[in-house]
């Protein structure tokens, strides 16, 4: 069994410790020198909101099907941890491995809502990873922003890597596939983020120099070389019937926010409220098939 990164004398002591210990049923174990990329998938929220979200799932799912890569996850930690590990110095871990998130080649953080930016910094200074991209090093992490607060990036673009734009299914593969074999030639992580750039979907903030007008609205938006697209374009699932989905989701210890198992129908939503978020970012709608679901429903 995996050694807990936490002591038992602190686990004693802290809120619902079943958060941190990772080990649930039909979560994704690896050995770490088996694989070529460690990828950390993050909901910067509390464990039991993260679990309720079906995103995480589905990337965890698909990420864990290749044999080169080994996806995890790290959740916000709730004050009383928070605290041990400042005071300890003990840097946060993934669940599975109980390792630092610092020493993975990737750090995605889907960005659902904006209240969670200043969880996103909480995220970086627990890990002892450095807060500014223009930071970080060699040994430092790639930084993945995700998810629909990524169609505004601006705000918090100081602090990440790139930006997947859209969904996930798309452009990942390409993307790891890219890392893989540059990781192997023994590039660098600028040279990386260069070639990362001509990705469909995937945004790198430092290779762009944006203008902004008095009132701070973005003025100008120019790549840094000719070879970087100017406009980052949002990578859509078009069938989802074949779309890949987890026939094995992960089963916490503890009461999760949304305890239930999901199916995913659709994407998108043909009434398209103007105050509505998610039918706007999801656009357009797509459904799957009856006989997909039922599938689905007898196998999940």
């Amino acid at each position: 069994m995996t050694k807990l990164a936490l002591s038992d004398e602190i686990l004693m002591k802290i809120d619902k410790p079943a958060r941190y210990i990772g080990n649930e049923l039909n979560s994704v174990v690896k050995e770490k020198d088996t694989v070529d990329i460690r990828f950390v998938m993050c909901f910067p929220d509390v464990y039991e909101i993260g679990m309720s979200h079906l995103g995480i799932q589905i990337l965890y799912d698909m990420l864990n099907k290749r044999e080169d890569v080994w996806c995890e996850r790290v959740y916000s930690p709730w004050p009383d941890l928070h605290a041990i590990l400042k005071e300890e110095n003990i840097p946060l871990f993934s669940l599975e491995s109980q390792q630092p998130v610092k020493d993975a080649d990737f750090l995605g953080i889907t960005i659902q809502y904006e209240m969670c930016y200043t969880n996103i910094l909480q995220i970086l200074d627990l890990s002892q990873i450095p807060i500014e991209a223009a930071d970080r090093t060699e040994n430092d992490p790639i930084l993945i922003g995700g998810g629909p607060c990524t169609y505004n990036p601006e705000p918090i673009a100081e602090f990440f890597d790139l930006f997947y734009m859209g969904e996930g299914e798309i452009s990942y593969d390409a993307l790891l596939d890219l890392y893989k074999k540059m990781k192997q030639e023994g590039a660098s992580r600028k040279d990386f983020l260069h070639e990362a750039a001509k990705i469909p979907g995937i945004y790198v903030p430092s290779l762009y120099e944006v203008s902004y007008k008095e009132d701070g609205t973005i003025a100008g938006f120019e790549p840094v070389y000719e070879d970087v697209p100017r406009t980052v374009t949002k990578q859509i699932v078009t069938d989802m019937t074949q779309a890949v989905y987890p026939e094995k989701p992960i089963v916490p210890f503890i009461k999760a926010t949304q305890d239930r198992v999901v199916l995913e129908i659709q994407r998108g939503c043909i009434r398209g409220c103007r105050f509505c978020q998610a039918g706007m970012v999801y656009r357009p709608t797509r459904e799957k098939d009856v006989e997909r679901l039922k599938n689905l429903r007898t196998r999940c």
